[in-house]
């Protein structure tokens, strides 16, 4: 080995141990800054070693391409709204799996090209395997991107056959891919242009059936097929950075995905294949939405938290979309000068992706202590006298527990309903993204606050400030 060879394998161990160094610290929102400092940190060494590893061939097209990566990246985290970070992170961890796909059919068309009758046989099943994965990842992230920014229905898109369809698919992709290891990579290009094409038809009609409220399950198994896609590229080009980081990519979206699934008692297959809310309505389910509800002002429930010992905010997507979160927090500063304790309840997929709720409530400086998950939660929530729902329809839903023939039904919730009190902050009484009635809006110690959530809290801060 020469000494530059040395040198590069050094310093891309180095930004490994970054990357794992800073996915430790992602684990708790106090060191979560500098953990994503880390990573970048060993993404720009990474980046170095490949520069300075090709100045002899095409190191100005890396260089134009890590400042022109590196503008947009910049302006983007700097605008992007917090509402907006859902459908940032599934379009940019889509670039991953987008990435990898080139890097296979750039791999393919040299090859064409160099004249040689055959590749070796790892290089050719990792070519069509990352190429493949990610087309997948590239596409299903792009609709789940759309479904989001609600450029597309967030509903299910279902047509008959469709199961059907995406086997064929499957089926024809297969097949292309045998062809492609089989030839050893001579595959002539109208074919593999066709695999190319039916990979991404396959993301886009893989993601299409799944609803909104399945999308946090959704953008981490999309993480893990980026992550994996990665590590089989590293194979491709003989690159052990890309083999690590895919893999621990792959491996930490898969537990995820586990989690989030396990978090709404359903089986992964379930959410990929069941179409959750595909036949509700836009504003209700059948019942025609819960009929006996009361509504209150911010006055009284003003009175009613100023007085209380102890307070639970529950936030869900509501709070998102209103940007509440800082308004959340200053509501919460002033009960706690009046002796209230307050805590926040966190659902696991609360939200549009995983960790939403947390990384909001993060922005607004909650202490962190205060952010208490499913289990702990529901320990807490028949000591409260309050407990404040902004936005979380389906994750408070008690049909869970009760109805079975509800669509959520043995899906663990947060158990607002056994509080003295829930106040709810809706809009409207238009059901959640899950479209389906919650009764818990019919309870008797339930009362609906109507209003936009931002300016719903506001009043109550300063209803609460005036007593």
């Amino acid at each position: 080995m020469t000494t530059m060879s040395i040198a590069a394998a050094l310093l891309d161990l180095i930004a490994i141990a970054l990357f794992i160094l800073g996915l430790h610290f992602l684990n708790s929102p106090p060191t979560a800054r500098f953990g994503n400092r880390l990573a970048a940190l060993g993404m720009f060494i990474a980046l170095v070693v490949v520069l300075v590893q090709t100045l002899g061939v095409g190191w100005w097209a890396i260089a134009i391409g890590t400042v022109i990566g590196a503008a947009i990246g910049i302006y983007a985290a700097v605008r992007v709204k917090m509402t907006a970070m859902p459908q940032m992170v599934a379009l940019y961890n889509g670039a991953g799996g987008g990435a990898a796909a080139l890097i296979g059919a750039v791999e393919y068309y040299v090859f064409i090209g160099s004249g040689q009758t055959a590749l070796d046989p790892i290089v050719s099943v990792s070519l069509v395997l990352s190429m493949i994965i990610g087309s997948v990842s590239i596409a299903g992230s792009v609709i789940a991107y759309l479904k989001l920014q609600e450029v597309m229905t967030g509903r299910p898109i279902t047509y008959p056959g469709q199961q059907f369809v995406n086997a064929l698919l499957g089926l024809a992709i297969v097949g292309l891919a045998g062809w492609f290891v089989y030839s050893a990579g001579t595959l002539p290009t109208p074919a593999f242009l066709g695999l190319f094409a039916l990979a991404l038809a396959l993301g886009v009609l893989f993601v299409l059936p799944i609803g909104g409220a399945d999308m946090p399950v959704v953008i981490s198994l999309l993480n893990s097929f980026t992550g994996l896609a990665v590590a089989i590229t590293g194979f491709e080009i003989d690159s052990v950075l890309l083999i690590i980081c895919g893999a621990i990519v792959g491996a930490s979206g898969t537990i995820l995905t586990v989690d989030m699934g396990k978090a709404m008692n359903r089986p992964i297959t379930n959410v990929l294949f069941g179409a959750f809310g595909a036949a509700a309505g836009s504003e209700s389910s059948a019942s025609g939405g819960p009929q006996n509800v009361r509504s209150v002002n911010a006055d009284d429930v003003a009175i009613m938290l100023a007085y209380a010992s102890k307070v639970a905010f529950v936030p869900g997507y509501g709070m998102a979309v209103a940007q509440a979160q800082h308004s959340v927090k200053a509501l919460a500063d002033q009960l706690e000068a009046r002796g209230v304790k307050v805590f926040y309840a966190i659902h696991p997929v609360a939200g549009r992706m995983p960790g939403h709720m947390n990384v909001l409530l993060a922005e607004a400086n909650v202490p962190y202590e205060q952010l208490l998950d499913l289990d702990d939660a529901n320990r807490e929530f028949p000591t409260a006298d309050v407990s404040l729902v902004i936005g979380a329809n389906d994750v408070t839903n008690p049909a869970a527990r009760s109805v079975k023939s509800s669509p959520i039904y043995g899906m663990p919730i947060l158990d607002v309903d056994k509080s003295g009190n829930v106040i709810v902050l809706k809009r409207s009484m238009r059901s959640g993204f899950a479209g389906i009635d919650n009764p818990l809006y019919e309870l008797p110690n339930t009362a609906m606050l109507f209003g936009d959530a931002k300016a719903s809290v506001d009043a109550l801060t300063a209803a609460v400030k005036a007593l």
